[in-house]
């Protein structure tokens, strides 16, 4: 009863007139999920080595979502999903469809078409596996993309270890979902990218991201594939400038980045076992001054293990980075954690991560990491001890 009140309560907020809003088709979920991080920059530079205590919102979210049965198996659906800084009410993450967020149609016979703000089929494809995912010791600190810099040799430009994290929620989205057959689904999407255009010189940017899914049992095996093609107009998630301003838009246009990646796991009530493995490549040899050449391309690596006893789980990965085109580029990841369920909704947790970087690159903590890539510098070796609890509801 209680929680459909709150539904009506948040529903009517998006109704006008409120008298004639239709509710019962609402659902209201989230997630709470802070902890307290003890992080370390690891830095080379004695003046940016520094330990830092504080509060952090893992990722906690608020979500609406709802369906409406239109007969002959055919459904519109909907849903509403937002980021909730728990640690800092009035950071600018909090907007409304922040996450999540689209409208759509979903057949049982002929699958689901959406289109809004959604996780690309390659995001969909290896995320399940990230053990310690949306905390420090996740995974996209590495997989993805990662969060780091490189030092390109013209134009003094940095960059992204890729123009736009290939694990990512992209905007103007298309996708559609095949139903599951005999354990297999299909997903493509495509992204329409920046809506920043001004002149008919400039290009816009586009993705196409598709992903195989197969689940049987305890085993599961996925496959994901997706490419960038850069645009001229606009910046930022998918425009897809590469995060430098030093390299003009018009030399970016045109330029393509693609990665691909398989995973897979062994899951059953004792323990469960993840391996994710991917590629990227590109054509971005004109950041560096040698046009057409793989810049950044790599390739990366993830192991997880789980094992749960009583209301106990003890977790152990491990993720690694190739180096790119530059040597000394590579990186690794070690992450230890143990979780105890207060309830089927509760967990209170503890973990330790620390990431080694090469002598040349600099990746960060992913989500909640220890800043910028400027604050460690190459060789940096953050680590961070986190003491949590997260509720689903």
């Amino acid at each position: 009863m209680q929680k459909k009140i709150i539904a009506l309560a948040i529903a009517t907020a998006f109704a006008a007139p409120a008298a004639f809003a239709d509710t019962s088709n609402v659902t209201v979920y989230g997630v709470a999920n802070v902890s307290y991080d003890m992080t370390k920059t690891g830095a080379v530079a004695a003046a940016n080595s520094f330990s830092s205590n504080k509060v952090s919102s893992n990722t906690s979210r608020l979500g609406l979502k709802g369906s409406e049965d239109m007969g002959d198996g055919l459904s519109a659906i909907w849903q509403i999903e937002s980021l909730v800084n728990i640690d800092n009410s009035n950071a600018a993450g909090n907007t409304i469809g922040s996450r999540n967020t689209f409208a759509g149609l979903s057949s049982k016979t002929a699958g689901t078409v959406l289109l809004g703000r959604h996780d690309t089929p390659y995001n969909l494809s290896n995320r399940k596996y990230d053990l310690f995912a949306d905390g420090m010791a996740d995974n996209r600190s590495i997989m993805g993309g990662g969060r780091s810099s490189v030092q390109g040799a013209a134009a003094a430009a940095v960059v992204n270890t890729v123009g736009a994290s290939f694990n990512g929620r992209q905007p103007d989205v298309i996708a559609y979902i095949s139903p599951a057959m005999s354990g297999l689904t299909a997903a493509i999407a495509y992204v329409a990218g920046a809506e920043t255009q001004t002149t008919a010189a400039q290009t816009k940017g586009s993705a196409w991201s598709l992903a195989a899914l197969y689940g049987n049992g305890p085993i599961s095996a996925n496959f994901g594939y997706e490419v960038h093609t850069l645009g001229s107009a606009g910046s930022g998630t998918l425009g897809f400038n590469t995060g430098t301003t030093a390299v003009p838009g018009s030399a970016l246009a045109g330029l393509k980045e693609t990665a691909w990646t398989i995973s897979g796991g062994y899951k059953v009530e004792a323990f469960e076992i993840n391996a994710i493995y991917e590629k990227t490549s590109d054509n971005f040899g004109v950041l560096a001054g040698t046009p057409g050449t793989d810049v950044l391309g790599h390739r990366a690596y993830y192991l997880g293990g789980k094992y749960n006893f009583g209301s106990n789980a003890v977790k152990l990965a491990y993720a690694n980075a190739g180096s790119n085109a530059a040597i000394n580029t590579g990186a690794s990841q070690v992450s230890v954690g143990f979780d105890h369920s207060l309830s089927k909704r509760t967990t209170v947790y503890a973990m330790y991560t620390k990431l080694s970087n090469d002598s040349a690159i600099n990746y960060v903590l992913s989500g909640n990491g220890t800043g910028a890539p400027t604050v460690g510098g190459n060789g940096a070796k953050p680590s961070a001890i986190s003491l949590g609890m997260k509720h689903t509801f």
